[in-house]
């Protein structure tokens, strides 16, 4: 993530994520504050009155001030570490870099390869009902099969396609969409397209 980071042209900063409203550059912030405190983190949910989704905007906003030369070591400087955010498991970063990665690279026209390993202990940390994406009550009556890996989720039509593509639409993201298939496609497209994805959290 870091290596790709670098590679950055200064327009390329500015372009729309695929996170609405947010930029590259937001995102990007984002993901260098997988390791915030305690206490900033309180100081920070007192700011956004106990609004989860406007706390996680806000504090990206802020970071984006720093220089772009920054982002980049400081997530190297994370690399290996265990310590996490406040109220997270230990998988909660390894869905950051893979979710977020996507949300950099796509509208950028960039490849960024989600290993299926990696994919795989995402998806079974946020299926069934990991806040905020809750996926198996907002996408209820589909059954999830990977094509690249045996996992497997929910019961009703088959939706299936590669699992990372998978972590994508169980995180609110459509743009995974053109390499699933199968006939609970059909369900998936204007439900999604209604909520669409606010921010990094997919609410």
């Amino acid at each position: 993530m870091a290596a790709l980071l670098e590679s950055l042209s200064e327009q390329e900063w500015e372009t729309p994520s695929l996170c609405a409203g947010w930029r590259v550059r937001d995102v990007a912030a984002h993901l260098t504050l997988s390791q915030m405190g305690l206490i900033p983190a309180v100081v920070a949910a007192a700011r956004a009155r106990g609004n989860f989704n406007r706390m996680v905007h806000d504090t990206a906003v802020r970071q984006a001030r720093l220089s772009t030369h920054e982002y980049a070591p400081r997530l190297r400087a994370m690399a290996g570490s265990r310590k996490k955010a406040p109220g997270v498991s230990h998988l909660e970063p390894l869905i950051d870099v893979l979710v977020h990665g996507q949300d950099i690279a796509i509208p950028l026209g960039r490849t960024r390869p989600v290993p299926a390993e990696a994919a795989t202990a995402a998806a079974d940390r946020v299926w069934p009902n990991l806040f905020p994406w809750r996926p198996a009550r907002k996408l209820s009556g589909l059954r999830f099969a990977a094509t690249d890996c045996s996992w497997t989720a929910g019961d009703g039509e088959l939706v299936e396609g590669p699992i990372a593509a998978i972590l994508l639409l169980l995180t609110g993201r459509v743009a995974g969409l053109p390499q699933l298939s199968g006939p609970g496609v059909k369900r998936v497209i204007p439900e999604m397209s209604a909520g669409g994805v606010g921010g990094p959290q997919g609410t």
